[in-house]
């Protein structure tokens, strides 16, 4: 499934700290924690607590967020379908960037254990 431009953009200047208390809920929501949560965010894009932090507070947009990040080498490892999107077909490398993210705090809200999540080659 190919996504647009339009969601390309839209998705672009969406501010992650609108985003992030969404994940906080999600994994509250399911015994999870916020530390986990961070955790796994960590490893994706390599912010640490106070660097997490600042972007929040600073209110950049994904597209902001996913520059300064530097990803995880084995972030092609995750796969498969989230918001109606086969991750590994998406084409434009930010919107992947978005979504490797939802589908890593997806699986952490569902329960998956941390060393799957945290994907190895």
């Amino acid at each position: 499934m190919k996504t647009t431009p339009e969601h390309d953009a839209r998705i672009a200047k969406m501010t992650f700290a609108s985003v992030y208390p969404h994940y906080v809920t999600k994994i509250e929501k399911k015994n999870r924690t916020k530390e986990e949560l961070h955790q796994v965010i960590e490893w994706l894009t390599g912010f640490d607590e106070r660097k997490l932090q600042k972007l929040i507070k600073d209110k950049v947009t994904f597209e902001t967020f996913f520059q300064k990040a530097k990803l995880n080498a084995n972030a092609h490892l995750i796969t498969g379908v989230i918001c109606g999107y086969r991750i590994e077909e998406i084409e434009t490398p930010l919107t992947r960037n978005v979504r490797y993210l939802d589908k890593i705090v997806d699986e952490l809200a569902k329960g998956r254990k941390m060393e799957k999540i945290l994907r190895k080659a």
